[in-house]
């Protein structure tokens, strides 16, 4: 039998079902509202910008690089555009196969693979890569109608650094290559990210990387609209990037490049400044490399080359090499013993070829010795006996008292990056020097040798460059410096680097009058005479030889020692001996006698600069006019007239 329910009690279920489910719904509005309220009002800016980001997209807009010029505006660094193919990994399916069909439209050679491949790994997934840099015309006509099946492929103009001169000068000028993980760190570090957003490369050695700062520029920033695909549809608005700043050096390229030659093939240095004011006017080291083989990314068989070459091109002898700076130091302890009052400038000793100290028999160069000697005679001989004499006279730390303030064993802090300290060695230095104290102690015959340049003395073509000119400059020493003017790019305003003055040494003026008056002589009448007896222009010098490594009292023979075994070779000069324009510190590796190696390459430099330099000038001058005459005619004549030309140890027993 059926049950029937009151119609009054599904009546009042019904309504309560009604109720509940309007209420539910009720909340389930109130719930979308409050989220529609939070969304739409609450987060509004936040959505807002959200959905901006998404709409709009901020491309880096990459400055262009500083150049660098000589003083005289040669080139030495400066970038031209060029057309990349260029790849995003994250967008490719199949890298090889892309890569294969690319090869089919514009050459690609195995290093372009092995270099793409190795940026791929340093790369993030999603940036995109070069592949081959310097496309012609034709090539990019064939990538880009080729473009639409090639997904993450792009043709980029790219701007690329050249280095016209080549090698010359490559120490000084440096090279920039691709940003790695080492560079980001300091990037981050310096709180430069921002700045280097979009940037492929970064300056590594040289010039490139002590004034990064300066030849790198600001990073612009340009708003595009871009679809849901990620196209870009049009440009909104765009903030330009600020182009780097340009360097014009104190350095002089043609007398770099006649140093570089005098050179030949031989391993050394040179160092030529500018002593009234401290600007480095010539910083050879040989042999050297060229620059533009970093440019693209240098291939594994070129870094092979120089990384494992005997000569180590790589290697910035003027700078950061150190070496004993033989008989080239007596000038310096001749000075040291009189301003200490060891000595008078006419107090003899005689030489009979050697100097007995401790039961050990130092050796003179000469057999038999040179006679009677006073300070003008042992400069312009090379007296090695009375440089025992005055070493042993004067002990290790007065030498080293005398010698710091002219800046040996100290940086110079000339504006180039990776410079040695040297060795000016003192008691206190060998203690820091050394852990067992039997190996601490200082002996005095350890002094002997000191005084003659040898023994644990170690200095860098830059210091002993620097020194001589603080003492053709009466005792006045400057920070040597490579730059002369940073050059706003935009506005051309030259912010000079001033000389800086590190110190004057006090100097007494006789006493600075006979030690360089024997260095006069010393190319009139002595050691380097041969090299400059017909010289235009008077110069004071000394030459020097020191020894690699010790004979134990035997006598040097050249040709019974291998080669890089064999004596460095020292020059050091300045000229005009009456009013110093130049002073120079010359090394030729393993060179031999200083007179035969290292003296012949300071005439030739002394000479274009003092001589050559001034002779071509009025030829250069009048090639100039004669080429704006020319252009002058063609332009009167309706034909364009063409671009200008880019600015385009003293051993024991062998001291000499």
């Amino acid at each position: 039998m059926t049950e029937f329910r009151a119609p009054a009690v599904e009546l009042a279920g019904f309504r309560l079902r009604v109720v509940v489910a309007a209420v539910f719904v009720l909340v389930c509005l109130g719930l979308l509202a409050a989220r529609f309220h939070f969304l739409q009002v609450q987060r509004h800016d936040y959505f807002l910008t959200r959905a901006e980001d998404n709409r709009i997209a901020l491309l880096p807009v990459v400055p262009y690089r500083g150049t660098i010029v000589d003083r005289n505006g040669v080139v030495l660094a400066r970038n031209y555009a060029t057309y990349t193919i260029e790849i995003t990994p994250a967008q490719v399916p199949d890298l090889e196969a892309t890569l294969d069909e690319i090869a089919t439209l514009a050459p690609i050679e195995p290093r372009d693979r092995r270099r793409f491949h190795k940026l791929v790994q340093e790369s993030r997934h999603f940036e995109s890569v070069p592949l081959r840099n310097r496309l012609t015309d034709e090539e990019v006509a064939r990538v880009v109608s080729q473009r639409y099946r090639l997904p993450g492929v792009d043709v980029k103009a790219r701007l690329l650094r050249d280095y016209p001169q080549g090698a010359s000068a490559a120490h000084v000028v440096g090279y920039i290559g691709r940003i790695n993980e080492r560079d980001v760190e300091r990037i981050e570090e310096a709180d430069e990210t921002a700045n280097y957003r979009g940037s492929l490369y970064i300056g590594k050695a040289g010039l490139e990387q002590s004034y990064e700062r300066e030849l790198h520029g600001t990073t612009g920033v340009e708003q595009v609209e871009v679809n849901a695909g990620g196209r870009a549809v049009r440009a909104l608005s765009s903030t330009s990037a600020k182009p780097g700043n340009d360097l014009e050096l104190t350095l002089d390229i043609g007398l770099q490049k006649i140093a570089e030659a005098a050179f030949g093939d031989r391993r050394g240095a040179l160092v030529a400044i500018e002593p009234a004011t401290g600007g480095v006017l010539a910083l050879a080291s040989m042999p050297t490399y060229d620059p533009n083989l970093f440019v693209d990314g240098i291939s594994t068989q070129d870094w092979k080359a120089l990384n494992d070459s005997p000569d180590h091109p790589m290697l910035h002898r003027a700078v950061y090499s150190a070496y004993p700076p033989g008989s080239t130091f007596k000038p310096f302890m001749a000075l040291a013993g009189l301003e200490l009052g060891k000595i008078t400038a006419d107090k003899e000793i005689a030489d009979p070829g050697y100097f007995v100290f401790g039961g050990h028999r130092f050796m003179d160069d000469k057999i038999g010795g040179h006679g009677m000697v006073d300070l003008h005679k042992s400069i312009v001989v090379s007296c090695n006996t009375y440089y025992y004499q005055l070493a042993a006279d004067l002990g290790i730390d007065a030498i080293a008292g005398f010698m710091a303030p002219f800046g040996f064993g100290e940086r110079t802090g000339i504006d180039l990056p990776g410079e040695a300290t040297g060795v000016l060695p003192s008691q206190e230095w060998k203690q820091r020097r050394f852990r067992k104290p039997e190996q601490q102690r200082w002996y005095a015959g350890e002094t002997i040798s000191v005084g003659i340049g040898q023994g644990y003395n170690a200095y860098t073509p830059l210091q002993l460059a620097n020194a001589l000119a603080a003492l053709v400059n009466e005792g006045k020493l400057f920070r040597p410096h490579v730059v002369k003017y940073v050059i706003d790019s935009q506005t051309g305003e030259r912010r000079a680097v001033e000389p800086e003055p590190i110190r004057q040494i006090p100097l007494q003026a006789a006493h600075l009058k006979a030690v360089l008056d024997g260095m006069v002589d010393v190319n009139k009448t002595g050691t380097g005479k041969s090299v400059f007896k017909d010289a235009p222009y008077s110069v004071g010098g000394k030459t020097g030889t020191a020894q690699v490594y010790s004979l134990r009292g035997q006598r040097y023979d050249k040709n019974k020692v291998r080669e890089r075994l064999r004596d460095h070779s020292w020059f050091i000069a300045y000229a005009p001996a009456e009013n110093p324009q130049i002073a120079l510190a010359v090394l030729v590796e393993n060179g031999g006698f200083g007179a035969k190696s290292a003296a012949p390459i300071a005439r030739q430099v002394l000479d274009y600069y003092l001589v050559d330099r001034h002779a071509a000038a009025p030829e250069a001058e009048a090639e100039d006019v004669q080429a704006v005459e020319g252009a002058d005619e063609q332009a009167v004549a309706g034909v364009p007239a063409p671009p200008p030309p880019a600015p385009t140890s003293s051993r024991e027993g062998g001291g000499r």
